[in-house]
């Protein structure tokens, strides 16, 4: 008897590496796996063990004529190939695979939330991103949750009906985390410390994530600017893709000096590896599905600064593993960071309770089982 094929389509390949491959390895055994991506220019996904990949060019922003034509070629790809099950992850890819997928009969049609767009945006913009929630679940018949608040916020919003409808995989996370990978070594810590030039007592705060205004990085140059203005022994370390253009606008602020308090490293395929430079992590975002550079960090021994959006409510344990700062609040970040920066024991408790907690409550292995079964319960 041949597996049952399962297509799992994202905008990006990187997305299917960063947070599926888990589980597409758990599924293989199982499922033959496929991937539907727009892979022009993209990373390798060699690394995924998949029975058959297919380019299609799926664009994040609405481009209508691209959009149809891939929308086309989505529905022929799965009324070809028989698939039991299309997973789709990101919205744009969310809506198509749902339109895609239920007219070409596919039974079981899923897509994984991970964020919503809309959480930030008012009017005619948040109406027409929610309707378009409201058409992939109405097409859709299954779905999976980074954590219990994005389901909870889902509902409250009217865009699910209930807790029942959404899964969440173990207690959160879509693939939760190898601890293997976010070890702790104090040689590594030495090496890329020294590698940045941050000097031996300097207090450093590591943002890890896509630069961008809804990342909360022009807060957090506020208030560094603030703290860099009252103490000479701290560090900024900026890494990932300035997606924004937001690293030009560093010399704005007076206390803020590229190259020296301010590190801009840009984009790493090896997110352990830098974290291991840092004293605390800071993400004061806008809007987070979940947050799993937040568990990252955690799981590595940080202490953490969160904003208080509902997606990340789950990434962390307030008072316990990390502070917690109002939303697009710069004066609260500070004190936040105030905080951290002037109690290096409250650093080691809280980076110690957040690789306890992470290690105990999201271990990868436990996820990816999760996978599978929410997969033998639709042969139900």
């Amino acid at each position: 008897m041949t597996n049952r094929k399962i297509c799992f389509v994202v905008s990006s390949p990187g997305t299917a590496v960063s947070f599926l491959s888990g589980a597409m390895s758990r599924l293989k055994d199982e499922y033959d796996i496929y991937l539907v991506a727009n892979f022009d220019g993209a990373r390798s996904v060699d690394m995924l063990p998949l029975c058959g990949k297919q380019h299609i060019p799926i664009e994040r922003r609405p481009h209508p004529f691209v959009d149809l034509k891939a929308l086309w070629r989505l529905y022929r790809y799965f009324k070809h190939n028989d698939f039991y099950a299309v997973h789709s992850y990101t919205l744009k890819a969310s809506l198509l695979t749902a339109i895609a997928g239920w007219c070409a009969r596919v039974p079981h049609r899923l897509r994984n939330f991970s964020g919503q767009l809309w959480c930030n945006m008012t009017g005619l913009k948040r109406r027409f991103y929610k309707m378009i929630e409201h058409i992939i679940v109405a097409l859709d018949n299954g779905f999976i949750i980074d954590c219990n608040a994005q389901r909870q916020y889902l509902i409250d919003e009217g865009i699910l009906k209930s807790h029942d409808q959404a899964k969440v995989m173990y207690r959160g996370s879509v693939c939760g985390i190898n601890p293997a990978k976010f070890e702790f070594h104090p040689d590594e810590r030495a090496e890329i410390r020294q590698e940045l030039g941050f000097p031996d007592g300097a207090v450093v705060f590591i943002f890890l994530g896509r630069m961008r205004r809804e990342k909360g990085i022009y807060e957090l140059f506020e208030a560094f600017n603030r703290l860099a203005g009252e103490y000479n022994d701290c560090r900024l370390l900026l890494v990932g893709n300035d997606e924004g253009d937001c690293v030009k606008d560093i010399g704005q602020y007076s206390h803020l000096v590229a190259g020296s308090n301010v590190v801009v490293y840009g984009y790493t395929q090896r997110p352990a590896h830098l974290l291991h430079a840092a004293d605390v992590y800071v993400l004061p975002s806008h809007r987070e599905g979940f947050g799993m550079a937040v568990l990252e960090a955690s799981c590595l021994g940080l202490p953490v600064i969160c904003s208080d959006t509902y997606g990340m409510t789950d990434a962390m344990r307030d008072d316990i593993t990390g502070l917690r700062c109002r939303t697009k609040d710069a004066e609260s970040l500070y004190r936040c960071m105030l905080q951290l920066y002037q109690d290096p024991a409250l650093r080691k408790q809280m980076g110690w309770a957040g690789h306890e907690w992470v290690v105990e409550d999201f271990p990868q292995d436990k996820v990816n089982e999760a996978w599978l079964q929410f997969y033998h319960d639709l042969e139900k």
